[in-house]
């Protein structure tokens, strides 16, 4: 962790050049909270983060807050709301989310019936306390929609001055399973007008195991209404698709939504994370960077329904932003620290990435994967560190022949030198900026020259500035 708190110093002190990043390095260690599902986190002003999940039993709700979202790991959990003994609301308590709304705090939350487990439908949970883990909770009900049948997953959110309501609903109309609709509300319980359906599972990675469209969640930014949700049955299929709308639109014209042909987050072996989903958006302590919390299991086969395997876990990690304005997801990053990027100090839209294992500088890298890093303890020790590839788990920036390669560790005492660095603060920016002297080569650096990473001597100030880099 003193590893860690030490890059964060050189990562989120003020700029001291205009191509320091807006949106620093933040980093996180996962899992974040095992055994919880679906979760929702809400960053209020009180300088608390408040977090609520799916538990296994399905029986209660939960919630816990922090003033940090790595402490919503360690932080107390309280029991708000336990599921009925008979009738509606008594069973399936799933998904529920916290939401603070005209000066009162709001748990969405969906639930079966003890009559009939299946009957799921919405329902909505009310607070004027200022503290919600410790306040009274009022139940407003079941949310009232047109169609009465398999419905759940419901989130709100605000685009200019509308507020709405999204949600995931069975219409046998359509056929089997889930698709996602929109309306307007009057108020936090209630919707208004007709709702309209602005997403079917249509694509084969929404249609495996069951026909899923679910877990709506917004982020918006630069004029858009990104809007993510889950597919595809709740085993290793599960995954994130995308739907986009500009914020002028009417948002009730299903026209105006466009869904992406891919998804957007899905299974990674290499890292061991299986059914990423059920996510939602949230912010950094200080503000700057946006960051993604969502589910997943750290093995692929289960025996049984996957509703009934307890081990889905809550995870963070940075949410970053491609050059056109859309959200780049990367991939669900291996258990532990999580990786950060490298942008230049004199190309700030270059990042050090990896193209077929050779280590470049390069713009608009839109597999993110390639160009996020873990920052570890150096293999050769010594007070070192090493920068561990995000998408080749074991694989590491090495030096050879002074060119930077990513290579898999052979465990040699060569590699372990090669790949080990001091790192040091940035030679042309102290303050924010972060260089890596060679630890077998002193006096050599990583740097770019010519778009591809070497390790040099940096005599002159072009080559200080070619070895300066700014975690983000």
């Amino acid at each position: 962790m003193a590893l860690f708190a030490t890059l964060a110093m050189l990562t989120t002190a003020t700029p001291a050049h205009a191509a320091a990043p807006a949106s620093p390095a933040v980093t996180f260690t996962n899992p974040v909270a095992e055994q919880r599902a679906d979760p929702h986190i809400f960053k209020h002003t009180d300088g608390y983060y408040y977090f609520t999940a799916t538990v296994p039993a399905y029986d209660r709700i939960v919630m816990r807050r922090a003033t940090t979202l790595q402490g919503l790991s360690t932080a107390a959990e309280t029991t708000i709301w336990s599921k009925h003994a008979s009738g509606d609301m008594g069973a399936h308590i799933w998904a529920p989310e916290i939401h603070f709304i005209d000066g009162k705090w709001y748990v969405y939350f969906a639930a079966g019936s003890t009559s009939d487990v299946w009957k799921i439908r919405p329902y909505v949970l009310e607070s004027g306390a200022a503290n919600p883990l410790t306040g009274t909770w009022t139940e407003k009900g079941r949310i009232a929609l047109p169609l009465d049948t398999f419905s759940l997953d419901a989130t709100t959110f605000v685009v200019g001055s509308t507020r709405y309501l999204s949600w995931a609903q069975n219409d046998p109309a359509v056929g089997s399973g889930t698709n996602l609709y929109l309306a307007k509300m009057s108020n936090p319980w209630t919707i208004s007008g007709a709702p309209v359906r602005i997403s079917t599972p249509t694509h084969a990675w929404e249609t495996v195991g069951h026909r899923v469209n679910e877990g709506p969640a917004v982020i918006q930014r630069g004029g858009k209404v990104f809007m993510s949700f889950s597919a595809s049955a709740t085993d290793s299929n599960y995954c994130l698709g995308l739907l986009t709308a500009t914020a002028g639109a009417d948002l009730m014209n299903p026209a105006s939504w466009t869904k992406n042909p891919n998804p957007v987050f899905t299974s990674n072996t290499a890292t061991g994370q299986y059914g990423p989903g059920h996510n939602t958006f949230t912010t950094s302590e200080d503000g700057k960077s946006d960051v993604l919390v969502y589910h997943d299991r750290n093995y692929k086969d289960i025996s049984g329904d996957p509703l009934n395997d307890p081990n889905r876990r809550t995870r963070y990690q940075k949410l970053y932003w491609n050059a056109d304005g859309t959200p780049n997801f990367g991939i669900p990053v291996a258990d532990g620290a999580t990786p950060v990027r490298f942008s230049s100090f004199n190309f700030p839209d270059r990042y050090i990435r990896h193209r077929e294992f050779r280590a470049t500088l390069a713009a608009d890298v839109t597999n993110l994967a390639d160009s996020q890093f873990r920052v570890v303890t150096g293999l050769a020790g010594s007070g070192t560190v090493s920068l561990e590839s995000a998408n080749f788990p074991g694989y590491y920036l090495r030096h050879k022949n002074h060119e930077v390669w990513v290579e898999k560790n052979d465990g040699s005492t060569t590699f372990r030198n090669d790949s080990s660095f001091h790192r040091r603060p940035g030679l042309s920016d102290t303050v924010a900026g972060v260089s890596f002297e060679s630890y077998n080569f002193p006096g050599r650096y990583l740097r770019h020259y010519a778009n591809l990473l070497v390790t040099q001597p940096v005599a002159t100030t072009t080559a200080k500035a070619d070895a300066t880099f700014y975690a983000q």
